[in-house]
């Protein structure tokens, strides 16, 4: 099985705090470069980084409105993520019930 690329694979764009945190931020809408860079300690150069990451993940789109460039948020890599986890999330709920009444059956 092939290595996926960082920068398109959805797991490892969430696995950096700053893009879960920009990711949550354009939760409630669409924001401008500068803005978003703004609202964090990093610089703005880092948080175009960030962006980019984003982009090529397909996890937010950019339109540029003039000179400036917006962000979107773009939930349906994000659902992808959710069905995937959910099929543990139903195994794990099997086995702690397992679990439960084989320890209750002691």
């Amino acid at each position: 099985m092939g290595r996926i690329a960082a920068s398109t694979d959805v797991f490892r764009a969430i696995a950096d705090p700053t893009r879960r945190a920009i990711l949550d931020r354009l939760r409630g809408g669409s924001a401008p470069v500068n803005a978003l860079a703004d609202e964090f300690e990093q610089s703005r150069p880092a948080i175009s980084k960030h962006l980019r990451v984003l982009r090529e993940a397909r996890l937010v789109r950019e339109t540029r409105v003039g000179r400036e460039r917006v962000y979107q948020l773009d939930p349906v890599p994000l659902q992808r993520v959710v069905g995937w986890i959910e099929g543990y999330r139903a195994f794990w709920v099997t086995s702690l019930d397992n679990l439960k009444r084989r320890l209750e059956e002691r």
